[in-house]
């Protein structure tokens, strides 16, 4: 089974602190989902044989709900039919779930929709330069759930500049109020080449305090468990049954697919990458010379990918994935940090304990090959 991965990069603008490949280039639309479409029967479903073999459907961004619906209905029609039993999100932002947007979805394929709230503080959403206010994100899942959509997840930021632990703390309590199914969380990041890196180059903004920013996180993860979410993985977080089937494939080794610019691959020992310009992109597919770079994964490299995705999981790392070889470098690496409480090994199973989880980065970067 292989999941398919579908790269929509339009934006109607850029929020400040994003990295992904996207673009406010309304007028390539048609011309990029064209290509797509051709990618998709071209290249990949006559590996796949047959559509109803994807484990997974995922629309991602960029903003995927900038699309219409003649756009959308082409791109599953380049796909096929799939299995009524495997997981299809799209990722839409609140503004644009209207009632006719939450009316077309109800139409497609699509049970799963994950939505970037990011905070319910619309001083904060102005300060990222999000399209959507506060109450927008109450409306559309509203919206969605008459549509017919069971399985919704949202997406909340922690750590802005000037932030509170009360303010966060309001946040978590207006997303748990809205009973979705999942819940995706993330510390703000200043990644360099967007904006808001360059307002903390200025000093224009502060980035907050390492100890406010764990008391956030454990805050974070004490609220959800007390609300009966399960805390699957490092920041994400599931009513029972709802764990992200997609993002999973990502974390437990399963072979995936991506479709568009800038899209990513892994399949039998290989991972590919397709270049990130939409221009070049289309110009590729449409020429049969499709731009993408590949790397072959070699013992350690695919230990590496196994310490950096298994371990993020609660589920944590089988040893029995490794070589004895492998399995011998990984545990005497560990070691001290099993000794120190940072990690765990029960039934063969390494993995983070909680105390653990906030210093994850250097916790894999202690047991990665260099």
């Amino acid at each position: 089974m292989t999941g398919l991965y579908i790269h929509i990069p339009f934006c109607a603008s850029r929020c400040i602190y994003c990295g992904f490949y996207s673009t406010t280039m309304d007028k390539m639309k048609q011309r990029y989902v064209d290509a797509v479409c051709k990618e998709i029967k071209g290249y990949y479903l006559k590996e796949n044989k047959n559509s109803t073999e994807w484990s997974t459907i995922y629309l991602g961004g960029g903003t995927p709900s900038q699309l219409n619906k003649s756009q959308l209905h082409q791109i599953f029609s380049a796909i096929g039919i799939p299995s009524k039993n495997i997981e299809i999100t799209m990722e839409c932002n609140p503004d644009d779930v209207t009632d006719d947007f939450a009316k077309m979805i109800s139409a497609l394929p699509i049970n799963r929709i994950s939505m970037g709230a990011q905070t319910f503080s619309d001083a904060r959403l102005k300060f990222l330069h999000r399209r959507h206010t506060s109450n927008e994100v109450i409306v559309a899942i509203e919206r969605l759930r008459k549509a017919g959509i069971k399985n919704i997840s949202v997406d909340l930021m922690f750590g802005f500049p000037e932030e509170t632990l009360e303010d966060w703390q309001n946040d978590i309590k207006k997303a748990l109020e809205l009973n979705v199914e999942h819940l995706s969380a993330y510390s703000l990041m200043y990644e360099e080449g967007t904006p808001l890196f360059t307002l903390l180059q200025q000093g224009k903004i502060k980035e907050i305090d390492d100890n406010l920013s764990l008391d956030m996180y454990n805050t974070l993860v004490d609220m959800l468990t007390a609300a009966n979410y399960e805390h699957y993985e490092i920041s994400n977080f599931a009513k029972k049954g709802f764990r992200s089937r997609h993002n999973s494939s990502y974390w437990n080794n399963t072979p995936y697919i991506g479709i568009g610019a800038a899209a990513h691959s892994y399949i039998s020992g290989k991972r590919w990458w397709n270049i990130s310009n939409i221009k070049k992109y289309c110009e590729g597919i449409e020429n049969n010379t499709p731009e993408r770079e590949t790397e072959i994964i070699d013992a350690d490299t695919h230990y590496n990918d196994l310490i950096t995705t298994a371990l993020r999981t609660s589920d944590g790392l089988n040893l029995d994935m490794l070589s004895l070889e492998q399995q011998n470098y990984l545990l005497s690496n560990a070691q001290h940090l099993i000794d120190e409480g940072m990690l765990k090994l029960n039934n063969k199973k390494l993995s983070l304990t909680r105390q653990g989880i906030y210093i994850s980065d250097s916790i894999m970067s202690d047991l990665i090959k260099i």
